[in-house]
């Protein structure tokens, strides 16, 4: 999968954006993750910013992580709800999951927030 994985317009990373996500204080969880969303009157497209702290390991870990993330946000896309923002906050136990647990854990967390559109068939 040579594709660039999130263009620049489907990212967030001023610091200032991402504080007023969570500042509106909307936020579901699993064991494994936390989502922040907010709506966006302006946007046409989602975007998603991810935050991997320091208790999560070392930076070779940390970059791990945020790949998967990546990988779960681009594998969920077609599903996703247009015109939000959403934040992506890894808690340390996921480091123990493969690629596809952390796909299923940010499908769960994203249906608890009810910004993805499932599919009949899954």
């Amino acid at each position: 999968m040579k594709e660039m994985i999130m263009k620049k317009t489907y990212r967030i990373k001023k610091e200032q954006d991402f504080q007023e996500i969570i500042n509106a204080r909307a936020s579901f969880a699993n064991r494994h993750l936390v989502l922040f969303i907010r709506d966006r009157k302006d946007g046409n497209h989602f975007r998603v910013g991810l935050s991997v702290g320091k208790k999560i390991g070392n930076a070779v870990m940390r970059n791990r992580v945020k790949r998967q993330l990546r990988v779960a946000v681009q594998e969920l896309k077609p599903n996703l709800m247009q015109g939000m923002d959403l934040i992506l906050i890894a808690r340390p136990r996921i480091t123990q999951l493969s690629t596809k647990e952390v796909i299923k854990n940010v499908r769960h967390v994203c249906s608890l927030a009810g910004v993805i559109i499932e599919e009949d068939d899954k």
